[in-house]
C-alpha cells in the first residue's frame, strides 16, 4: 500500500486553507456522508484545493478518493496536479478494462462516461471508496454516477453553481454551498488580472433560442457570419487590442471560418480551432499559440473549459449567450495574473455583460444555487437590453469631429419635448438630421469630405432611428430599414444645402 507523506510539494494559499477547513468541517459533522458544493472562481485554484483534500482525506480517513472530470484534458491535469500533492493515483480511462491493481492505489481519476460504462458492465468494482470530488460540477453527466457512490462523500466543485440543465437545478443533488473567494478579491490579491471590458451595440432579435436555453447555432452563424458584424468585429479589434495575443470565441464553426478568413484578409497572424481539429493539430495550433506574441485564436466553445494560456491579454466575445457558466469561463481564459499582466481586454459582441452584469461585480452564488427558477426567469431579454442600450461615439471618430464642442442628441428626451408640444413625432428625427449635418459640415474643408464623414455615422443613426421607433411604438425591422435610408438620404441633401449657402 502507498505509503503517504505528510508534507506536500504544493502549499496552498490562505483563503483556500480556509475553504478546504469549512469542508472537513462539515465532513466531521456529518459522517455519514453529504453531498456538498462548493464554488470558486476560475482561476482561483480549484484543482489545487481538491487536491489537497483528496491527500488529507486519504490520510485521515484511510479511504479511497475518486475523481470525476468530464473531458479528456481534465482528466490528465488533474492526474498530474494530484502527483504534485504526492497523492498516487490511477487515471481509469478508455484503454482501461479492469481494475485487477486497485490495491495498489488510493485515487482514481475517471471520465464521467467512461466511468459509467464500466460500472454498468460490472467490469469494475471500486472498494472502499469514501469521497468523490466532481469537478465542473455544473454539468449533468454526472447525477446517473450518484447511485453507485451512496456511502460516501460527495464534493462537487465548480466556478458557477448553476445547472447546465434548467429542469435539474443543483440544489436536489447537494445538500449545501460553500462559497470560496470572489473575483474581486482575486484581483485585489493580485491572484486575478483586472478586466477592462467594451461592449458593443448589437441587435439581437435574429438569434433564437434552442431547447437548451441557449441560443442556436444556426440562428448564431446567419447573424455573426454578414459582413456587418465581420466588420464590426474587425474594426473593434483594431481600435482596442491590435497586436496583442487574442482569443476569439464564436457559437458556431462557421463564424469561426469567417472570421479568419476576415483576419488573414487584412493581415493578422490568425488560425482557426475547432473540435474536428486532430489532436495532433490542435497540439500544433495551441503551442503556436502560446509562443507568438501576436497571435489571434478564433474558436467554438471548445476552449472553455481545461486550457489554461497564462499571455492571454484580449478576449472577444463574438457570440452571445444565455449561460452564465460560459459567460465566465470565456472571460476567465484571460484572467491568469503574471508579472508582464495585471489586467486583459474583453470585447463583448453579444450583449452578455448587460445580460449578466460585468465579470468582477459580485455576484449572489447561495441566491442562484437555492432559487435557480428566480435567477433564470429574470435575466434580461434582449429586446430590453436594446432599448437601454446607450451608444457611445469611439474616441476615434470622436476626433474626427473635434471642431464641434458637442456631438450629443437625446432622441428620447426630444421626443417628449415634441410630444409635450404637439408637434409631429417626426420633427425628432429632422432635428437630429440637423445636428448630424451641422457637426459634419464643421468638420470639413467640402462637401465629399462631409459625406464621407456622415457615411462613418452609419452606427449613431441606427441608434438613433432604433431609439426613435421605440418612442412612436412601431419596431418592425422594414419600417427601421425604410427610417435608416431616409435619414441618410436627408442628412446627404442637409449637408450640400449648408455647403451651397456658405458659396
Amino acid at each position: 500500500m502507498e505509503e503517504h507523506k505528510t508534507t506536500t510539494e504544493k502549499t496552498l494559499y490562505d483563503y483556500q486553507e480556509e475553504d478546504l477547513n469549512k469542508i472537513f468541517t462539515y465532513f466531521e459533522k456529518n459522517p455519514d456522508g453529504i453531498n456538498l458544493l462548493y464554488q470558486l472562481p476560475t482561476g482561483g485554484g480549484k484543482t489545487v484545493v481538491f487536491s489537497e483534500i483528496a491527500r488529507r482525506f486519504i490520510e485521515e480517513k484511510n479511504k479511497k478518493v475518486v475523481v470525476l472530470t468530464h473531458r479528456i484534458e481534465l482528466s490528465a491535469q488533474t492526474s498530474r496536479m494530484l502527483d504534485g500533492f504526492g497523492v498516487k493515483n490511477k487515471v481509469i480511462n478508455s484503454s482501461v478494462k479492469d481494475l485487477n491493481d486497485q490495491n495498489g492505489y488510493k485515487c482514481f481519476v475517471a471520465m464521467v462516461e467512461t466511468l459509467n460504462n464500466r460500472l454498468q458492465e460490472d467490469s469494475v468494482e471500486l472498494e472502499d471508496i469514501g469521497l468523490v470530488i466532481i469537478d465542473e460540477a455544473h454539468y449533468n453527466s454526472f447525477r446517473k454516477l450518484f447511485k453507485y457512490f451512496k456511502d460516501s462523500y460527495i464534493l462537487g466543485v465548480t466556478a458557477t453553481p448553476l445547472s447546465s440543465n434548467i429542469k435539474l437545478p443543483m440544489k436536489d443533488n447537494y445538500k449545501k454551498l460553500i462559497i470560496g473567494e470572489s473575483i474581486k478579491s482575486l484581483i485585489k490579491r493580485k491572484f486575478l488580472s483586472k478586466a477592462k471590458q467594451y461592449s458593443y451595440d448589437v441587435g439581437l432579435k435574429t438569434l433564437k433560442l434552442g431547447i437548451n436555453g441557449d441560443y442556436t447555432v444556426k440562428s448564431s452563424d446567419e447573424l455573426y457570419s454578414n459582413q456587418t458584424m465581420q466588420g464590426k468585429l474587425l474594426s473593434s479589434y483594431e481600435e482596442l487590442s491590435k497586436g496583442t495575443k487574442t482569443l476569439i470565441f464564436n457559437n458556431g464553426i462557421s463564424t469561426s471560418y469567417y472570421v479568419y478568413e476576415t483576419f488573414k484578409k487584412a493581415g493578422y497572424n490568425v488560425r482557426h480551432l475547432d473540435n474536428k481539429n486532430s489532436a495532433a493539430e490542435r497540439k500544433e495550433i495551441l503551442e503556436w499559440f502560446s509562443i507568438t506574441p501576436d497571435a489571434i485564436l478564433t474558436s467554438v466553445s471548445i476552449l472553455t473549459t481545461g486550457f489554461d494560456e497564462p499571455t492571454v491579454e484580449t478576449i472577444i466575445l463574438n457570440r452571445a449567450t444565455r449561460s452564465l457558466t460560459l459567460y465566465f469561463q470565456m472571460i476567465g481564459r484571460g484572467s491568469r495574473f503574471t508579472e508582464n499582466k495585471n489586467e486583459f481586454t474583453v470585447i463583448d459582441l453579444g450583449n452578455n455583460a448587460k445580460r449578466f452584469g460585468l465579470w468582477s461585480e459580485p455576484i449572489d452564488w447561495q441566491e442562484i444555487f437555492h432559487f435557480p427558477d428566480f435567477y433564470l426567469e429574470n435575466i434580461k431579454n434582449d429586446e430590453e437590453i436594446e432599448r437601454d442600450f446607450v451608444y457611445e461615439m469611439p474616441q476615434s471618430l470622436r476626433d474626427e469631429f473635434s471642431k464641434s464642442e458637442n456631438i450629443f442628441f437625446d432622441i428620447k428626451e426630444e421626443y417628449k419635448i415634441a410630444f409635450a408640444k404637439g408637434l409631429k413625432s417626426k420633427s425628432v428625427l429632422e432635428k437630429s438630421i440637423e445636428q448630424h449635418a451641422k457637426i459634419c459640415v464643421e468638420n470639413s474643408e467640402d462637401v465629399f469630405d462631409a459625406r464621407i464623414l456622415a457615411k462613418k455615422l452609419k452606427e449613431e443613426i441606427q441608434y438613433r432611428v432604433r431609439q426613435y421607433s421605440y418612442c412612436i411604438m412601431n419596431n418592425t425591422k422594414n419600417y427601421k430599414e425604410w427610417l435608416e435610408e431616409d435619414y441618410e438620404r436627408k442628412l446627404r441633401l442637409s449637408i450640400s444645402q449648408k455647403f451651397s449657402s456658405k458659396m
